[in-house]
């Protein structure tokens, strides 16, 4: 049967994947509310679609500061892609550079940074970071991918802790012994590691907005921050200099019963105008999703458990198909919409329902 909508890969992934790999993928906080919103808030979401525009010629081509790409659809990061295909982040690498898009790798990734970048040379990939309390480990993290060619750091900031994720407790979800963090390979005795391989408590709950001047003092590569859903929160990041915010709540894997993404967008946008560049993840399922997102102001949306199904299906090929059903699904949206260029996405194309 061919794979026709990203529903399709997620079927197959549920079907085929150890159902402990599958719930810790599938995971939201505690009821998982926040991570079903994602998905929900676009169907509150209406086209007001123009006619009669000539829709012979579409460009679905954008920047994202400044370098190009095929169209405004990213890989965000995700962690331990190796549990849904052997060659891991390579493959996801890969498919990225394949479909000339930018792919977040993950600090909790279970290729190293160096393997990442050698399976695809020529790629577009930011680095997301992790701050640990090992100051020194973030450090010598930060300027590995600096040399390795990443073109930015994505600061996630979120995540002073981890969100209760039920599922995974009552699995008492581990990576296989096979499987490591590949960027703190060697760094650790294996005896004290704990979740996921790593000590207990690794992630500093001390980070706050003075750290993006830490940051800065460490590298020349533009910052983006990760995690962002108010405008209070928006104007600090204006503030403090960084180059992009992603309006985030980490695919509802953070504190439950927070805004859905798109609905947190608006406020963000408002508040940033032309500052800086705004991006979005969570619960993009279709290219009209995609749509709606840039009409809200989102300069590129990032996909991120429907890169892991792809990849479930058939590794780096798997996931070009999702990436050209949702590049398909875009085109297709904006001429039905009447949008030739990306430029011509605005709020006047879309209005809420009373849902």
């Amino acid at each position: 049967m061919p794979m026709v909508c990203l529903s399709d890969f997620e079927d197959y992934a549920k079907q085929y994947l150890p159902k402990t790999t599958w719930d810790f993928f599938a995971a939201g906080a505690d009821e998982c509310c926040t991570r079903e919103d994602n998905i929900l808030a676009y169907k509150r979401i209406r086209f007001r679609p123009r006619m009669l525009r000539d829709m012979s010629v579409i460009d679905t081509k954008t920047t994202l500061l400044g370098t190009e790409i095929s169209f405004p659809v990213g890989i965000a990061p995700t962690g331990f892609h190796q549990l849904a295909w052997p060659d891991g982040e390579k493959s996801t690498a890969r498919a990225a550079a394949a479909m000339n898009t930018c792919y977040i790798t993950s600090t909790y990734s279970t290729c190293a940074v160096e393997e990442i970048a050698a399976a695809a040379p020529r790629g577009f990939r930011w680095f997301q970071l992790y701050i640990h309390r090992n100051r020194a480990l973030t450090e010598q993290l930060v300027q590995r991918v600096e040399a390795l060619g990443f073109q930015g750091l994505v600061l996630t900031a979120d995540l002073p802790y981890t969100g209760k994720r039920r599922a995974d407790i009552h699995n008492n979800f581990q990576l296989p012994p096979h499987m490591k963090v590949k960027n703190f390979e060697g760094n650790f005795e294996e005896n004290i590691c704990t979740e996921y391989g790593l000590p207990p408590n690794f992630i500093d709950p001390s980070i706050n907005w003075n750290d993006i001047y830490w940051l800065k003092s460490l590298t020349r590569l533009p910052i983006i921050v990760k995690g962002i859903l108010t405008k209070e929160d928006a104007d600090l990041a204006v503030r403090h200099g960084v180059q992009g915010i992603i309006v985030s709540n980490h695919g509802g894997r953070q504190l439950d019963g927070g805004p859905a993404t798109i609905d947190a967008l608006v406020e963000v946008v408002d508040m940033v105008q032309d500052k800086m560049e705004v991006y979005l993840d969570g619960g993009i399922r279709t290219g009209s999703d995609v749509l709606k997102a840039l009409a809200l102001g989102a300069k590129c949306v990032f996909i991120g458990r429907p890169v892991l199904w792809g990849l479930t299906y058939k590794g780096e090929e798997g996931l070009r198909e999702v990436l050209q059903i949702l590049y398909d699904e875009l085109r297709l949206s904006m001429a039905l919409a009447g949008c030739h260029n990306v430029t011509e996405i605005g709020r006047h194309l879309v209005q809420f329902s009373k849902l």
